[in-house]
């Protein structure tokens, strides 16, 4: 039986901004990747989110991204591996910190927006990100885009990878996502992207923007909570898998609750 992990981007409310539906999208989701105060969410909103995720018993994941909260971290920055390591380990250490404060524990990491689509043709920032990852907790998985840089350097420093998809988002040639600049980046039809995850899943390729088919390792899938219609989305998604009688489980089998002293 084929499976495959749905993960949703979470806690990215700012403040008085909000974004998202996540309480509603956690019933429908296995894993979830948190903000942890550098692209977007605060303290407060990590707290809350970290709670609700294992009140859930949904995985739970770090979700590092650049410095940059008015851009959403969806902006380049040059920043160095060393720089890349670095804000790694402090958001995957300040998301742990809340983890453990509610009795939880994270079980992956991934990387965010522009740091995530950087490290994906990046040997030497991947390698950076995965090395902060191994050196957190050797345990923890990396979600990285399949078939990306991001994948081998999980491979060389020794940190297990999933493979990640995506429903909602076009790819090129190269197995690369197409950029959110081009008009073309985002699938809004439900059932184009249904469709689209029905294939990586099954079939193990996607159909690239110019008609090729390129082989995809499909072990989660994501699902943008700030995007329209999300909660409709997932739901269609998840029912779709379903059809198709695909298993959605959480990637690994490393537990969300901890056992208090």
């Amino acid at each position: 039986m084929a499976r495959i992990d749905l993960n949703c981007d979470m806690g990215e409310s700012f403040g008085a901004w909000r974004m998202g539906n996540d309480l509603e999208i956690l019933d429908h989701v296995t894993s979830a990747n948190i903000a942890c105060g550098f692209h977007a969410g605060d303290p407060t909103t990590m707290r809350k989110t970290v709670e609700a995720v294992i009140a859930k018993g949904v995985a739970l994941g770090a979700h590092p991204g650049l410095p940059d909260l008015q851009g959403f971290g969806r902006r380049t920055m040059a920043v160095s591996p060393a720089e890349a390591y670095d804000l790694t380990v402090y958001q995957i250490g300040a998301l742990a910190a809340f983890a453990q404060a509610a009795g939880g524990r994270l079980a992956h990491v991934k990387a965010h927006g522009a740091l995530y689509n950087m490290a994906a043709k990046d040997a030497k920032l991947s390698e950076a990100i995965a090395r902060a990852v191994h050196d957190v907790d050797a345990d923890l998985v990396l979600f990285g885009l399949a078939g990306s840089e991001t994948m081998r350097a999980a491979e060389t420093v020794g940190v297990r990878a999933a493979g990640e998809v995506f429903a909602d988002r076009t790819y090129q040639d190269d197995g690369s996502l197409t950029p959110r600049s081009r008009s073309d980046a985002m699938i809004e039809d439900a059932d184009a992207a249904a469709a689209q995850v029905r294939r990586m899943v099954c079939d193990g390729v996607v159909r690239s923007t110019t008609g090729t088919d390129v082989a995809v390792r499909a072990d989660t899938l994501c699902i943008h909570g700030d995007q329209p219609g999300a909660l409709a989305f997932v739901k269609r998604i998840r029912a779709e898998l379903e059809r198709a009688g695909v298993e959605v489980k959480a990637f690994g089998d490393r537990q969300v609750l901890v056992q208090r002293r």
